[in-house]
């Protein structure tokens, strides 16, 4: 199988290279990416999947299915495709996209022998509020058993984790008045802002070193002779687990109660974006992964890498089995992130290779995992037993 897996790949490849140009070449932002779902949707129903479009009301999310006929595990493959503002795919996502959908394609050519589907999800706006939340919400993993993706980087590793992510907004409204003549008469938004801010800083001693609380202020005042009525700040609240990170937005919050009492000012909270869940990387996954990954390209794996942020690719772990580990596509140098660098290192021949490699190794991933009750049952229960 794995032979034959590689000879798929080989095939699609041409055509996930068009794809991962094209949406370089025409960069779109989070729930703007017509183009980018279009061309996948297009690739996708062109090798036999059914395609539903505009899911959940969502103009450029899609979930395509190929389904064998036959019972057997469900599996799906996450897709992303949105760019970033001015430096466009600094994030991959072109290449990315193309790979999860290639592993879609590689693994429906040969799930006849084993059965069950293969859905590929496409999922928007990943910078952002990422759309996996809200298919998360809307129950679309829920008979999923396996969840796999692939992110470019700069260098091979596992699938680790991710910090839970809950962006939280506080807004104080107080009362204008004349800041030299007549102060008193006024309540300072101002203040309860940085009261706030000050509360959450000495906080900082008493959270764990792990988590993360970063704000601004978005809304100050207008004037330095008036006493500003209207303030807003934003924060994320990160933790590697998302029970504490629940408990840390708690703690957060009564900084702003705080700030608000102690000024008169009227305090509303809200969150002004989705928020993201920890990802819970499944080991077995992980194992059957990397050996895959070796067999085909004689690449071993890195662990994963220590410092992490936020992903939406959390909501799905804490649903199912997941892996989002890394492929490397900058050829052993050192590119960070969300740069121009790394944009245009995913169109390169050696990433195309290694989009090549990832693939078949998330499809063969898959395969053995499908077609060995044992080895399911053992990442079910690992599953099932992993704190959330």
């Amino acid at each position: 199988m794995l032979e034959t897996i590689r000879k798929i790949a080989e095939e699609i490849g041409p055509e996930l290279d068009e794809l991962s140009k094209n949406i370089y070449d025409n960069p779109e932002l989070g729930y703007e990416e017509f183009k980018a779902a279009a061309w996948h949707t297009e690739l996708l129903e062109k090798h036999g999947f059914d395609v539903e479009k505009n899911t959940l009301d969502l103009p450029t999310a899609f979930v395509a299915t190929f389904d064998s006929g036959k019972p057997g595990l469900k599996v799906a493959f996450l897709s992303e495709y949105d760019a970033l503002p001015s430096i466009g795919h600094g994030c991959g996502h072109n290449i990315l996209g193309a790979t999860s959908t290639g592993a879609g394609i590689a693994l429906s050519r040969v799930i006849d022998k084993v059965g069950g589907k293969v859905v590929v999800f496409g999922t928007p706006a990943e910078e952002t509020s990422g759309a996996k939340v809200l298919f998360a919400e809307a129950g679309l993993f829920d008979d999923c058993d396996l969840a796999l993706m692939a992110h470019p980087a700069a260098g091979y590793t596992r699938s680790g984790s991710s910090l839970a992510l809950v962006p939280v907004q506080f807004e104080f409204f107080g009362k204008t008045a004349h800041a030299a003549s007549q102060p008193w008469d006024g309540v300072n938004a101002l203040d309860a802002a940085l009261l706030t801010m000050n509360g959450v800083n000495a906080l900082r001693e008493h959270m764990l070193p792990t988590s993360r609380v970063h704000g601004v202020i978005i809304k100050g005042g207008e004037a330095a002779n008036i006493v500003p009525e209207y303030t807003q700040l934003q924060y994320y609240v990160r933790s590697l687990m998302k029970s504490y990170n629940e408990e840390l937005v708690e703690k957060v919050s009564r900084c702003a109660e705080a700030g608000a009492l102690a000024t008169g000012c009227t305090l509303k909270v809200s969150r002004y974006e989705l928020p993201y869940d920890n990802l819970i990387s499944n080991e077995t996954m992980n194992d059957v992964f990397s050996e895959a990954l070796y067999e085909l390209s004689g690449i071993e794996i890195q662990p994963p890498k220590a410092d992490t942020g936020s992903l939406d690719a959390g909501q799905v772990s804490h649903i199912c089995p997941t892996i989002h580990p890394y492929f490397d596509v900058t050829d052993g140098r050192h590119v960070a992130g969300h740069t121009r660098e790394l944009a245009e290192c995913t169109l390169s021949d050696y990433a195309k290779q290694q989009m090549r490699n990832t693939l078949s190794a998330l499809a063969l991933t898959a395969y053995r995992i499908m077609e060995d009750p044992q080895l399911y049952k053992k990442v079910k229960e690992e599953f099932e037993n992993t704190p959330k």
